[in-house]
């Protein structure tokens, strides 16, 4: 199963080229990183190659013919990157298959693909439509292979195109398709979805994205249920304090109570680990439902390497030590690939992410550090509110049904950032600052090594 995705951007970029208006076919390359699992595989696209008009010697509205010698100019690129290649067609008649045509043009182009790549690199065919929709194949050892799994436009909207959908016929499913319709639920059921952190806020993102037939999970938490968690992580219990039972696995067990089958891989770890971020990035979506900098900045990282939509959602309950309250507040985050990343927002600071790595990596040294005011100090322990968390766990999934389902009655691009002071019981949105200092070099590389330019992913590390 190979997934391709692709930012707005360079969709708009390669619906512009591949539609000019005449009719008739036309054809582009993307230069992509990708992923490569014996499960599944994804192509992250990094630039849009367009076959010129001319250079094309026949373009009809069944046909186009291109000479495979547009390929001697991005091969060093492609060589000295690891990058693969898509090649994508557009059908302006709309055809929703691969013609017989399309069949001899892709076993040829997987033949030179193995030739110019010999150790049998993944590369892909697609086809876009007028209405942008797209679908593919893979390209691999000189043969067509299997059918993409789905493509995916991770921009201010998510576009998600699956190569089968599902149709629920379940009856609990029949409010969700009053309010979202038929196919926002099916495609929900196609989706896999990463959340990292199965706390407060993350628990309860869970029960409400299960509960709407997300069709498969990877969830990531090294935690354990502790006595104090109960107060505020669903479906947790007091045997579960006693035992020890990992935060996934209780997330696990209540996904699969609720009998629709739906796929989950419970990861007891932390997401700085190799593991982890080899499973998070094979996810279509990843909410990140963690309070440190250090795990919401790799969460980010993650997103931009790969082409993901990150939702990001952080509590702040501020109590003043007598049994009072200071401030109640919190925030959602929308981050495509190609906008402005958590960082660049101010969410956090690199300072505090140094900081909260060394407290994990080395609690001798920061404590160290943090006595010799070297480094600044992290809380161990934050208030938490089971109304809170779910408040603005709640605004997290609306925000991620608002990309899917573009419900909103204003443009999507209005909402970077969700706020709310409950104290005013106020909540405000801001939009998009256009600032794209951090991340924006690692957009779309895929596998790197190490591992998202991490020494600690590093192989044996």
């Amino acid at each position: 199963m190979t997934t391709l995705r692709l930012t707005d951007s360079l969709h708009l970029e390669l619906h512009n080229h591949l539609f000019p208006g005449d009719g008739l076919e036309a054809v582009a390359l993307l230069i992509c990183g990708r992923h490569e699992d014996s499960e599944r595989g994804v192509l992250t696209a990094r630039k849009v190659v367009p076959i010129p008009y001319e250079e094309c010697s026949v373009r009809r509205d069944d046909l186009v013919v291109w000479s495979t010698d547009s390929l001697d100019r991005i091969v060093a690129e492609v060589w000295n990157t690891g990058a693969s290649i898509v090649k994508v067609h557009s059908h302006p008649g709309g055809y929703t298959k691969f013609s017989e045509v399309d069949d001899r043009s892709d076993r040829a182009l997987s033949l030179a693909f193995d030739c110019l790549f010999t150790e049998g690199r993944l590369h892909a065919s697609a086809i876009m439509l007028p209405s942008g929709r797209m679908f593919g194949r893979e390209l691999i050892c000189a043969k067509i292979g299997e059918p993409l799994s789905s493509v995916l436009v991770a921009g201010e909207n998510i576009d998600f195109w699956p190569n089968q959908v599902c149709e629920s016929e379940r009856p609990d499913d029949r409010r969700n398709l009053q309010a979202f319709g038929s196919g926002t639920i099916s495609l929900l059921s196609s989706l896999r979805v990463a959340v990292i952190g199965c706390s407060g806020t993350g628990s309860v993102v869970i029960e409400q994205l299960a509960r709407l037939g997300v069709g498969s999970f990877v969830l990531v938490d090294p935690d354990l249920i502790e006595e104090k968690n109960l107060n505020r992580i669903l479906n947790s219990t007091a045997e579960d304090a006693r035992e020890g039972t990992p935060k996934v696995r209780v997330m696990e067990r209540m996904i699969h109570s609720l009998g629709r089958g739906q796929n989950v891989l419970a990861l007891q770890q932390n997401l700085d680990s190799a593991e982890a971020v080899r499973r998070v990035c094979e996810c279509d979506i990843i909410f990140g439902c963690v309070d440190g900098a250090e795990g919401r900045n790799l969460a980010n990282r993650i997103a931009a390497y790969y082409l993901q939509a990150y939702i990001d959602v952080g509590v702040s309950l501020v109590a003043d030590g007598v049994g009072g309250i200071d401030g109640i507040a919190g925030a959602v985050h929308y981050y495509s690939p190609g906008s402005s990343s958590l960082l660049d927002r101010g969410a956090f600071t690199l300072e505090q992410v140094r900081a909260e790595e060394t407290k994990r990596t080395n609690p001798d040294g920061y404590a160290e550090l943090k006595r010799q005011k070297y480094i600044l100090g992290v809380d161990e322990e934050r208030p938490a509110v089971i109304s809170v968390n779910t408040l603005f766990a709640a605004l997290a999934v609306m925000e991620f049904l608002a990309r899917v389902h573009r419900f909103r009655n204003i443009h999507n691009r209005e909402f970077s950032t969700v706020r709310g002071d409950l104290c005013e019981s106020v909540l405000f949105r801001e939009p998009e600052i256009g600032i794209q200092a951090h991340l924006k070099r690692e957009l779309g590389l895929g596998d790197q090594v190490p591992l998202l330019g991490r020494v600690s992913l590093s192989e044996g590390s």
